[in-house]
């Protein structure tokens, strides 16, 4: 290395240890505060306020403090060193400055052609939070050159282990444009593997909570995600750029009213998913209120006070037509009585006031004659009555679905209660609507919502209306769609989600699935997602891809990942579900140690056995694939399990070895 090289980098290893000495200091400062108020509330208040900005404050050793730098021409000389949080000095000047401060734009975005005031990029290279090396990217030069970082290409590619990482070093300029997008846009990305559309999704969140704080930690936001393990996986991200305000949860969890025991036969689930749903029970929730038969008398005093049965209808039928949620409309009820009661009193000239009204619209012969006309519903039990009553459901679904789709819904042994009964995850779905029409569903500042393909458009609707006036950053890929009652289109789903505004990106350059990967993978679009575009890799290795056809692919397997576990990097052995109970035993019985993802206790392992339906969102180093014949035969029909295949091959990073004793689907089986 020559000198002046060997100088600079010296000086850089200076400042990252200044910047690191000085977030400490930070950190001591923050912890050293005291609290002085007589008020307990306010004392737990700005306990908490300081520990969640020590959190933010937490350093790392590993992971680097920064990660660029920014050498700034115009309007005027300055230097700027980029990375994952603020760190200033004791005088409060810069050392750090946060990948998401507008001055960070032009390191991902700056070019030659425009270099938006900058004149050199400087990248930094890591190895265990060490700095190793850098690259200097001149902005200025007119002289052609080739636009390639082996630094970027070394930390796309650097190996994993463990839990998704951020990706804020490597965010490329299409990615930024989303990630930068305003807290009023909802965008809907359109990812292909290896894109990092979730990656996107939730820097996108991160930096929100940074540009629009005071907004979104009132409003509140949400990453939804398809299961726990991937929530898991993803689970470090946000906390690594400082961010631990964002809740985290799945669909079902959002949706549970009751206690889910089991999914539903798949034909099944996909009626309840269908959108007819909603109508249903809309028909079925406000069919509650009742006509008045007689009038409302009201003793008080020496008086009665008579409202007629057509004027009680009246203000019924004034308050069905206000758009309110049945809830708003059942408590407004006994006011709207009780103020027609006063209007009688004036009319006999008495001078009542609003404490007569209230006073009045609590007594009990207008409590008693309002719950009559508009009664409690209960979601649970009113869904329980339209699965065990056919006349009932008769009534509200007549038009909608056909009588067979009625018979389908109809449980043929009904369980003893509501609360005796098995709901499934499309019964919960539906009860969340009930209640949503019962009483409105709090909105959220902004929702992340990942494989959002794969959701019915009940569950959509359960999902959008978390963020019915917030925004939403939706992620997912419809080749990846592997439920019965994945969604067609983008368009479908956005106007499921009520954000039929939303714009739409299409991610296509593939930075973590290696070229000949892709590419095998991408046989199975014109079968599965032919209007798709076919995604491409951008690295430039190529990566490893093998396909054997052998005797005993269980056999095979666990030597492949036997010699694969001496290499650098995460394993991910992926199997058929059904497979999944050998696939234990055989690796049991060689000594191997290993975790079954979706095990109550799937701790983090070099090795992890992945059942096919759960893969999804997840990559590894390297991949062993068992039996895709069987991955494709587990689904219901043969497209949702090419899809499921489709998803199973382009988990891997750098390697990809294919293992069958069955033939492999058709659109496979040619050589590579």
């Amino acid at each position: 290395m020559p000198a002046d090289t060997s100088d600079t980098l010296q000086a850089e290893k200076n400042y990252l240890k200044t910047s690191r000495e000085a977030l400490a200091q930070m950190r001591e400062k923050t912890g050293a505060l005291e609290i002085h108020s007589a008020d307990r509330v306010n004392q737990e208040f700005l306990k908490a306020a300081i520990w969640r900005r020590m959190k933010e404050l937490e350093d790392d050793p590993e992971v680097p403090l920064f990660f660029g730098r920014l050498d700034y021409v115009s309007p005027a000389p300055e230097t700027f060193h980029i990375g994952r949080r603020h760190v200033n000095d004791a005088l409060g000047e810069p050392l750090v400055v946060d990948w998401r401060a507008d001055i960070s734009v032009p390191f991902y975005r700056a070019s030659r052609t425009e270099p938006m005031g900058v004149g050199a990029r400087r990248r930094f290279g890591f190895t265990h939070g060490e700095m190793t090396a850098f690259e200097d990217e001149d902005l200025t030069s007119a002289a052609p050159v080739e636009e390639h970082s082996d630094i970027l290409d070394a930390e796309i590619e650097r190996p994993r282990s463990g839990p998704m990482r951020d990706i804020v070093a490597t965010i490329q300029p299409e990615q930024d444009v989303i990630v930068r997008a305003g807290v009023e846009d909802t965008i809907c990305v359109q990812g292909a593997p290896g894109t990092g559309k979730t990656a996107v999704g939730l820097h996108r969140a991160a930096y929100l909570l940074y540009a629009y704080r005071d907004q979104l930690s009132r409003a509140g936001v949400l990453v939804v995600g398809p299961n726990a393990s991937f929530l898991r996986y993803i689970g470090d991200v946000l906390p690594a750029l400082g961010e631990i305000e964002a809740k985290q949860t799945t669909v079902e969890e959002l949706v549970a009213h009751v206690r889910v025991t089991a999914p539903g036969p798949a034909a099944l689930d996909v009626l309840k998913g269908d959108a007819r749903m909603a109508e249903v029970l809309h028909r079925a929730v406000w069919s509650q209120v009742r006509t008045p038969e007689d009038a409302l008398v009201v003793p008080r005093g020496s008086h009665r006070w008579r409202v007629a049965a057509y004027q009680a209808e009246e203000l019924l039928t004034e308050l069905q037509t206000r758009g309110v949620r049945y809830g708003a409309g059942r408590a407004m009820l006994p006011q709207r009585l009780a103020h027609a009661v006063l209007l009688r009193m004036e009319a006999a000239g008495d001078s009542p006031d609003d404490r007569v009204q209230d006073a009045v619209a609590r007594s009990r012969p207008v409590k008693q004659y309002a719950e009559a006309l508009w009664p409690a519903v209960d979601p649970a039990k009113l869904l329980f009555r339209l699965f065990t009553e056919p006349e009932l459901l008769a009534e509200h679904a007549e038009g909608i679905l056909t009588a067979e789709e009625q018979a389908m819904l109809i449980w043929a042994k009904a369980p003893r209660s509501a609360g005796a009964a098995k709901w499934s995850v499309a019964d919960a779905t539906l009860i969340d609507e009930i209640a949503d029409l019962v009483d409105r569903t709090p909105s959220l500042g902004h929702v992340v919502l990942d494989e959002a393909q794969d959701l019915s458009a009940m569950q959509l609707r359960a999902v959008g209306r978390r963020c019915s006036t917030g925004s939403m950053t939706v992620l997912g890929d419809i080749a990846q769609g592997t439920t019965p009652w994945a969604t067609p289109s983008w368009d479908e789903a956005l106007k499921h989600l009520g954000k039929t505004g939303a714009h739409t990106e299409e991610l296509t350059a593939g930075f973590r699935v290696p070229g000949q990967v892709i590419e095998y993978a991408a046989r199975l679009l014109p079968t599965i997602a032919p209007h798709l575009t076919p995604p491409t890799a951008v690295r430039r290795a190529r990566g490893e891809l093998t396909i054997s056809r052998v005797s005993d692919s269980l056999a095979a397997a666990v030597t492949t990942v036997s010699e694969v576990s001496s290499r650098l990097g995460s394993i991910g052995m992926i199997v058929p579900d059904a497979l999944v109970p050998a696939t234990r035993k055989a690796l049991q019985e060689q000594g191997l140690e290993f975790a079954v993802l979706g095990d109550e206790d799937d701790a983090e392992s070099h090795l992890d056995v992945v059942p096919a339906s759960l893969a999804k969102g997840l990559e590894f180093d390297h991949v062993v694939l068992v039996e895709p014949a069987g991955i494709v035969a587990g689904e219901a029909d043969e497209r949702t399990g090419l899809r499921r295949l489709y998803v199973c091959l382009t988990r891997a990073v750098t390697s990809l070895a294919v293992l069958h004793s069955q033939d492999l689907p058709t659109v496979l089986a040619t050589a590579i």
